[in-house]
């Protein structure tokens, strides 16, 4: 008697981060033995894909089926699944997790005009897809059961407190709540403003050779890297740079500004201001600094301005205090009255910034609320009267730090105004292909050993200039057992978080994060400093099955020049500096350990001041005009970057 051929589990659906392990499962009953054969379209068979469970590392969405054969020609199909892939830089998945919802995205406050469009968004992981329910005031909305929750036409009744319930088999759990604001029909919001492109350089400092060390700017750049690709930024992203490599980042990031461009400089670390002008302090300023160690913002400023680009706004989570009361006052030139420039100071004139820590997590105060608020759909300068509220409200920083906002913003412009490249195409393609080398990765790739046994190396990045290389053995050799893979790299790049005190400011997760499965991994940081191409020793330790000895095979992988090392950063440092009437090498310390903080306070003084130990140290204007003319000089005989 011929057993009727059946499918007896079908596949299940999947919404995952990119580049996850998802393994998808059929079984059927029938006469004899059963054949399996796995499609990702209704005609293109999966290469290899006939077992009952397929495994694939999920790139981008993709629909699968399996087909089911017994001996007697007879086939059926499994139902269709769709492996769902949300393109999400930071997603905090755990190792044990089994497919219960993971929320990564919330939903976020904002404030609509009367009869405008409310948008919210929800973004959950989940085997199988999480299912969703949007609830206002408690309230069950019975329409909105997407990721997101679409309002055509908002009034007074959709204003409230917004949750989603997210759930699958496994588990229910809830977003966090979301305020909608309708505004009165009078009131005024954003205009019909757009941007030919959007760019950003974000710097963070913390490891600093002769100052005292931050924990909070690595995830505070993170974080706002992040939101800032949410609205459409092109963004590059940097840690720890000296002020050649400061002075080199900004002249780059210069030329990719053009007309019609929304331009954003961010930088957290060290600072200070004298005389209403502001300066940023590179990881190697000596101490004392002097001006011409530093980066005038307000120089960086009237670069951007020259572009004549349609926004410009920088923002400082810095200190503006300056000790030296005696000095004279140096002259500021003003800034052409373009109406665009937008200014956001973490702090008043003379004055701190500080840093907040939540157990293990640290964060600048002012870059904390700055995140909560920069994704609403309001002009920029509500946007940061919004964070300034929010600061003003901390109990922890009540009379010690105000932020303080400048600006000559003429039009109701706003970081999520909409991208339009129409009649700026030819820029747009350069700009293309200018900020792509900043942030290209290595491919993929296979290694093959004598032995048999295949080691995959696989990249990624948290910042521009930060590669995290993830090393899986694949396949084992016939004759091989207990294998173990190592990395190393020439020239050795240090890794500066690589220190055994938690000073990762809560990102330590986050910096590990990447590949699962990896049974290696490296971490190499100050990638702008990289002079030739990068080269991986990947060691293969294992035990051989005919000798019953540990055996070591080495390969050795060129990757090029990853991430912003294609930029060649270090060819605008001048190879000589004079000091003091004489000519010496210019030398850069490594930055030291870092001291360690103890976790649980609320809040650390002075932790974005650099500190001047001298009575009287008032450089000349003109040394800092004539060092920076000399970099922009020969950073324009340099190739183009990002």
């Amino acid at each position: 008697m011929i057993k009727e051929l059946a499918i007896t589990e079908h596949p299940v659906s999947a919404c995952v981060p990119p580049n996850y392990r998802v393994t998808l499962r059929c079984r059927a009953k029938g006469s004899g033995l059963l054949q399996y054969q796995w499609f990702q379209s209704e005609d293109e068979e999966v290469p290899g894909a006939t077992q009952p469970d397929l495994v694939i590392t999920a790139k981008k969405t993709q629909v699968y089926v399996c087909r089911v054969n017994d001996k007697h020609s007879n086939c059926v199909f499994s139902e269709w699944v769709k492996v769902k892939v949300w393109q999400i830089l930071r997603a905090d998945i755990p190792l044990t997790w089994q497919g219960q919802p993971q929320i990564v995205v919330h939903p976020r406050s904002v404030t609509i005009k009367h009869n405008e469009e409310l948008k919210l968004l929800s973004i959950a992981f989940g085997i199988p897809p999480p299912r969703y329910q949007w609830y206002l005031n408690g309230n069950l909305l019975q329409d909105q059961t997407k990721e997101t929750l679409l309002i055509k036409k908002a009034d007074k009744d959709h204003q409230g407190t917004y949750l989603c319930s997210v759930s699958n088999v496994l588990e229910e759990t809830w977003t966090e709540p979301a305020e909608v604001n309708i505004e009165p029909p009078n009131k005024t919001t954003t205009g019909r403003c757009y941007a030919t492109d959007k760019v950003a350089l974000l710097i963070g400092n913390l490891n600093y050779s002769n100052h005292p060390n931050l924990i909070a700017p690595m995830m505070d750049v993170h974080e706002l890297a992040n939101l800032l690709q949410t609205l459409n930024f092109r963004v590059v992203s940097l840690l720890n740079t000296t002020k050649e490599e400061m002075t080199a980042a900004i002249q780059e990031y210069v030329k990719l500004l053009d007309k019609g461009v929304y331009a954003l400089f961010y930088y957290a670390g060290h600072g200070y201001e004298n005389s209403g002008r502001n300066y940023l302090v590179p990881i190697d300023a000596p101490q004392p600094y002097r001006r011409e160690n530093c980066i005038s913002v307000q120089r960086t400023m009237q670069q951007m301005q020259e572009k004549h680009t349609a926004l410009n706004v920088v923002l400082l989570d810095t200190c503006r205090k300056w000790y030296n009361k005696d000095c004279a006052p140096s002259e500021v030139k003003p800034l052409v009255p373009f109406g665009n420039t937008v200014y956001g100071y973490a702090t008043s004139e003379d004055a701190e910034a500080y840093e907040v820590q939540d157990g293990s997590r640290s964060s600048g105060i002012f870059t904390k609320y700055l995140n909560k608020h920069i994704l609403l759909e309001e002009k920029v300068t509500h946007v940061l009267e919004q964070v300034s509220e929010d600061l003003g409200r901390d109990p922890l920083i009540i009379g010690k730090q105000v932020m303080e906002i400048k600006h000559t913003l003429n039009e109701p412009r706003a970081l999520t105004d909409r991208v339009c490249t129409t009649g700026h195409t030819v820029e747009l393609r350069e700009r293309n292909l200018n900020w792509s080398r900043a942030n290209e990765l290595p491919e993929r790739r296979v290694l093959k050993f004598p032995c048999g046994t295949e080691v995959e190396l696989s990249f990624s990045a948290l910042f521009s200039n930060m590669i995290t290389v993830f090393a899986t053995v694949k396949k084992t050799g016939w004759k091989t057992m207990d294998c173990s893979v190592s990395l190393q790299s020439t020239p050795v790049m240090e890794d500066v978080f690589s220190s055994s005190d938690d000073s990762t400011g809560g990102m330590g997760s986050l910096l590990l994060s990447g590949s699962d499965d990896a049974d290696c991994s490296l971490r190499l940081s100050g990638l702008q400093k990289l002079k030739r191409n990068l080269i991986l020793k990947v060691d293969l330790h294992y035990t051989s099955m005919d000798s019953r000895q540990r055996m070591v095979e080495s390969k050795q992988e060129d990757i090029g020049k990853p991430l912003v090392a294609k930029c060649e950063l270090h060819k605008s440092a001048k190879p000589l500096e004079r000091r003091e009437g004489k000519v010496m090498a210019a030398t850069f310390q490594a930055p030291p350990q870092r001291a360690t903080t103890p976790l649980g306070q609320p809040c650390r003084p002075s932790t974005r001041k650099a500190e001047n130990a001298r009575e009287h140290n008032e450089p000349e204007e003109n040394d800092e005009s004539e060092l920076l003319n000399l970099a922009f000089r020969s950073l324009g005989q340099k190739s183009t970057c990002t």
